[in-house]
């Protein structure tokens, strides 16, 4: 393997481990921020743009 095919490889693989790592984070923030808005939501606060709420 040319030093040339191996930056390449080093280069797409550094940058598939890093989206891999972006994405799982994107994932892990998205359950929390669920999990915050169900307990706000469960304790009566509720969120401005919801109309239903309003009598």
């Amino acid at each position: 393997m040319s030093v040339h095919a191996l930056y390449v490889t080093a280069a797409y693989a550094i940058t598939a481990v890093v989206l891999a790592g972006l994405i799982g984070w994107i994932l892990f923030d998205q359950r929390t921020r669920k999990r915050d808005l169900a307990e706000l939501e469960a304790s009566g606060v509720r969120r401005r743009s919801d109309k239903a709420g309003k009598s």
